[in-house]
């Protein structure tokens, strides 16, 4: 292989997520004495957060997946004004920081909450969001809209002729939902149930803020705890051998389970249906309504509360808005230097080894490699001193999949047009860079920026492991605040820290849109 300046940075950032990655973990193996027994060493707690981790990640799939279907089957035969606009919604949750979903649902269901007082004005006690069932409600929260997303791509992929053949044969709903659309679920639910399953297997801040105690804690919960306050590395090291065996067993078989992009060719007429019924109306735009009011309610509370305090937080609050500001943009600027050269390096080499060399930071949550880089750190100085710069290398690490996918079909696509051309011109090195790639991947690359600081904006993972008092970022001063019940100033950072992810995520994208060739 002719060893050139794109083969040698593709290489490079390939060694620096395997640094991240299997480099962490071998140092999180040097912890972990006793070998294939230190797995016994592991006490009854640790095994009960291995099983509720196991448990919740199983059962939050599968209430998103399952309650994903009607509300995906609705949006895919229903036009209505808006509805553009609450697809787009759908995503909102996953640009969004966790904390400030978690503030919203316990504005909503807390005891505190519109839920619990509704509860009261009929006599009933208060209910308690706190707790697995929290946990489950907030995993709902946020991966109702991604199955949704998902399986409305597989109705959406039905060619409207097979609908068309459909009325003309005279079927009925019963016999369309057999010979269409169960099909399509068969192929697309377990890809979506398996993608879901792995977002939560390696959720943090929902068990941070919703879970604890000894029945509702997760794995990385559990090695957050042997850090902060029982300062074992060897358990905690353990701890995140099995989260990343996990992350891994899981991410394989994510990967092997494909989600069809082809259920038969059409001519991409509009989707026109003949099936419906006016209790079939009915029961869509009852499930719309529900959906939308699940997403939009607590979104809503948090303005509501948190406006009027927004000019009035204390400059501790502003001051770790201002770090995570600076967080969020080296980290994204580093997901861009890492995902550029190993992009370049998959398309050139046509190689998909390369790609998914820079997918494993999937299998490795974020405290995994926090665990890692802290057992590496702490002998040479003190992590707290490095926790701003961690954060946002980790962030930049779990941004990197996101921003795979995004730049290597686009670079691919580039390539495939402009490269012959460019070979022929001589354009290589900086110059195919700046003439080439750069302006006809100026959307994707704006959209991975966007997306990677607004990801990095809302972290609540490594952050917790490292930060001092001197060192909080935003989502970690909010979860603060939430826990000392200074819930209106906690509002008012909600607020902020919304705004702020929002603001991140529209700068980019939009930056990448103005004068952007097409």
């Amino acid at each position: 292989m002719r060893i050139t300046r794109t083969t040698a940075l593709g290489v490079l950032a390939l060694g620096v997520v395997l640094c991240l990655t299997l480099g962490t973990l071998i140092a999180v193996m040097t912890k972990a004495t006793g070998g294939v027994f230190a797995f016994l060493s592991l006490g009854p707690h640790d095994f009960a957060a291995i099983r509720f981790t196991l448990w919740q990640a199983l059962a939050s799939a599968a209430l998103s997946t399952l309650f994903a279907i009607p509300v995906a089957r609705a949006l895919s035969r229903r036009q209505f004004r808006g509805r553009a606009a609450l697809i787009t919604l759908l995503g909102a949750p996953f640009i969004l920081p966790v904390i400030i979903a978690i503030f919203g649902l316990i504005s909503v269901f807390g005891g505190r909450g519109i839920v619990s007082q509704a509860l009261g004005f009929f006599g009933y006690e208060p209910i308690s969001i706190y707790g697995y069932h929290g946990v489950l409600l907030a995993h709902v929260f946020f991966n109702l809209p991604l199955a949704t997303r998902l399986i409305l791509q597989g109705w959406l992929m039905i060619p409207a002729e097979r609908f068309r053949l459909a009325a003309s044969l005279g079927m009925t709903p019963r016999d369309i939902a057999r010979t269409l659309e169960r099909p399509m679920l068969r192929e697309v639910l377990p890809g979506a149930f398996l993608v879901i399953f792995l977002i939560c297997l390696t959720s943090f801040a929902v068990a941070l803020a919703l879970g604890g105690g000894p029945r509702a804690t997760t794995v990385e919960l559990a090695i957050y705890e042997a850090f902060r306050f029982d300062f074992d590395l060897g358990r905690a090291a353990m701890l995140a051998l099995v989260q990343f065996a996990m992350g891994g067993a899981a991410a394989l078989i994510a990967f092997r389970v494909a989600i069809p992009h082809d259920t038969g060719a059409g001519l991409d007429r509009a989707v026109m249906r003949w099936d419906s019924t006016p209790v079939q109306r009915g029961f869509d735009g009852l499930v719309i309504s529900l959906a939308a009011g699940f997403l939009i309610l607590p979104l809503a509370m948090i303005f509501v509360k948190g406006l009027p305090s927004l000019m009035s937080l204390p400059g501790s609050v502003w001051t770790a808005a201002a770090r995570s500001v600076t967080v969020a943009l080296g980290s994204a600027i580093f997901t861009l230097i890492l995902t550029l050269p190993i992009a370049a390096l998959a398309v050139r080499r046509r190689s998909k080894w390369v790609e998914g060399i820079g997918y494993l930071t999937i299998a490795a949550s974020p405290l995994v490699i926090g665990t890692g880089l802290f057992i590496v750190i702490f002998p040479i100085m003190s992590p707290s001193k490095l926790a701003l710069p961690v954060t946002g290398l980790v962030n930049a690490a779990m941004s990197l999949p996101f921003a795979l996918r995004i730049l290597v079909p686009a670079l691919a696509g580039v390539e495939r047009d402009y490269g012959p051309l460019a070979d022929g011109l001589g354009l290589t090195g900086m110059a195919r860079l700046r003439l080439l790639w750069v302006p006809r991947l100026r959307r994707p690359i704006g959209f991975s920026l966007g997306l990677a600081a607004a990801l990095s904006m809302g972290d609540l993972g490594v952050i917790t492991m490292f930060a001092d008092g001197d060192a909080a970022t935003l989502p970690l001063q909010l979860y603060r605040l939430m826990g000392a019940y200074r819930m209106e100033d906690a509002a008012g950072a909600a607020v902020l820290l919304m705004g702020l992810s929002l603001a991140l995520f529209w700068i980019f994208d939009r930056g990448g849109r103005v004068n952007a060739d097409h």
